[in-house]
């Protein structure tokens, strides 16, 4: 069986374009407005976008029940299978009292909480997102903020806020190679091109988490740290990007920006010590570990930065790819899909393949850091055991949530909703480079990924730039630039940060059997209410921006590209 997509079901692109995009208002209305628990959310949604993609887009049901499948199971790995592993890494520092070691360490640095959150949120963020990417970073950071006194909510939207910039070049530059392969552009100029983007947000980022955190009497104490933060991350970013690639773009310039913020820290700190509210008036801590005890309690997060670097280098990957990867064609769904034009230049089947990446998964690489790390901590097998069976019945409801939210996207993308939303931004005319980057965002909003936006919507960017007379590498690029802020609001982005959080203890105490959450479980609707403005805004500056360079900068543009 074959079903061909159709892309406007009601006569009228723009009214198929708003019934399109119920599912998407049905849960986003259920999490940030009526506050309903998010796997129930999660479910309502994935049954508006099944009723429609049946009953109005015309797919057939065995399509539909099909697509829905995969994307649960995608849900679950890999995306589950990191969010797991890397609270587990994080419960065996808490179980073995390593983590106030930790606290300790980051605290001798710089003890002012605006500055914590520029290492961990910003720029080790963006190595986790440069060397894995895919939901990783968002766990690691938010799980390692609540552990250092973050509230839950404070914790998860600084780590979505964050992980921004970066996102275009993570998992060593994944998302631009599958532009790539899609436009059949130049993967060194579309390197480039992002390139003479993103470093403008690289800068602006680390200023707004600061105000967002602290306010701009909160900023004014610490810009030199934003600036050194931000400046040398975008410098590096932009530097590698355009004269050796994309994929050690993030790695770089992550490592450039934590040197150089660390190096600051050496001779300047900021006037007073910046605290949270509910912190105010709590003493210094005198707790002096030894140089041993510190190297050992970092261990654990010094294994995680190496197993998952080493794990996303191209020939490693490969070589446990064939080791130990099946490719499962999902039943009734591989090529059984058709995707028209003017979304494609030309009819394609989609593939739906089921890739188990035991071995080669970015969880797995966690869960080997775990392992090894639990053991130098001197716990037992059966102490990792019995710990690893605690966290994952914290997590098991969110585990749900995930692979009903991923059932929900890859629903959308298989039906063709979020290509009918697509093409109503494409016809904006002369308008098209300024929501360009809107496209990418909707596109990331909907599938949790920069990589699947691209695949999804690559080719759409050509089309349009082609008709409207702009470079079709500007559009390509932006669908990449714009998409990145739609990563703060996508559901699966959400939930991740939603789970690490609430699956850490604040302050770095667990309990024995189901651990404790400080001030209670932070609601994935409490973390789209933080973020959905700083989405918004921040993907209108960046489409301002790609407007600019379209008709006032086009110098901007690679001159091969123009």
């Amino acid at each position: 069986m074959t079903w061909e997509q159709g892309y406007d079901p009601i006569g009228n692109l723009f009214a198929s374009a708003l019934v399109a995009a119920l599912p998407v208002v049905v849960l986003l209305g259920l999490l940030g407005i009526l506050q309903v628990r998010a796997y129930i959310a999660a479910l309502w949604g994935l049954a508006s976008a099944l009723v429609i993609a049946i009953g109005v887009f015309h797919m057939p049901v065995v399509l539909a029940a099909a697509a829905a499948g995969y994307g649960a199971a995608y849900g679950l790995f890999p995306i589950g299978w990191i969010v797991l592993n890397a609270i587990f890494i994080y419960d065996i520092t808490v179980k073995t009292g390593k983590f106030e070691i930790v606290k300790h360490g980051i605290a001798a640095l710089a003890s002012d909480r605006r500055i914590q959150a520029l290492l961990i949120a910003f720029s080790f963020g963006a190595f986790i997102e440069g060397a894995a990417g895919f939901g990783t970073p968002v766990a690691i950071s938010a799980a390692l903020l609540v552990g250092l006194g973050f509230k839950p909510l404070q914790a998860a939207g600084l780590a979505l806020l964050g992980n921004t910039a970066p996102v275009a070049y993570g998992a060593l530059g994944t998302p631009l190679i599958a532009l790539q392969s899609v436009t059949g552009l130049d993967l060194l100029q579309l390197s480039a091109m992002v390139g003479r983007q993103l470093p403008f947000f690289s800068l602006l980022v680390p200023f707004w988490l600061i105000v967002v955190m602290a306010g701009w009497a909160g900023l004014l104490e610490v810009w030199p740290a934003c600036l050194v933060a931000g400046g040398s991350f975008a410098v590096s970013q932009f530097l590698v990007s355009n004269f050796h690639g994309p994929w050690l773009v993030d790695v770089i310039s992550s490592v450039v920006s934590m040197g150089s913020l660390v190096l600051l820290l050496r001779f300047w700190q900021p006037r007073s010590v910046w605290r949270f509210e509910h912190e105010r008036g709590d003493g210094i801590e005198t707790f002096q570990p030894s140089r041993r005890d510190t190297v050992v309690a970092w261990m654990p997060w010094v294994l995680l930065c190496v197993f998952v670097f080493v794990w996303g280098l191209p020939a490693v990957k490969a070589e446990l790819d064939r080791l130990g990867t099946r490719e499962l064609h999902v039943p009734y769904l591989d090529n059984a899909v058709v995707r028209t034009p003017p979304v494609v230049l030309e009819k394609e089947r989609e593939k739906a393949v089921f890739s188990l990446s035991a071995l080669s998964a970015t969880g797995t690489a966690l869960l080997v850091a775990g392992v090894a790390g639990g053991l130098l901590l001197r716990l037992s097998p059966v102490a990792l055991l019995r710990l690893y069976w605690q966290t994952l019945r914290r997590v098991m409801t969110s585990l749900v949530t995930i692979a009903a939210m991923l059932a929900l996207g890859f629903t959308s993308r298989y039906s063709g909703l979020d290509a009918t939303m697509g093409l109503a931004f494409a016809r904006t005319g002369p308008l098209f480079p300024f929501f360009s980057p809107l496209l990418g965002w909707l596109g990331v909003a909907l599938t949790g990924s920069d990589t699947s936006s691209n695949v999804l919507f690559g080719n759409l960017q050509q089309v349009a730039a082609a008709r409207i007379g702009v470079p079709a590498l500007l559009t390509a690029a932006a669908n990449s630039s714009g998409g990145v802020m739609g990563k703060m609001i996508d559901a699966q982005s959400i939930v991740v940060a939603s789970v690490a959080t609430e699956s850490v203890p604040a302050g770095g105490s667990v309990s024995e059997d189901r651990g404790t959450v400080g001030d209670g479980n932070v609601s994935p609707a409490a973390v789209l209410r933080f973020v959905f403005f700083h989405s918004i805004a921040l993907a209108v500056l960046v489409g301002v921006l790609v407007l600019l360079q379209a008709y006032v900068f086009p110098w901007t543009i690679p001159s091969a590209a123009r």
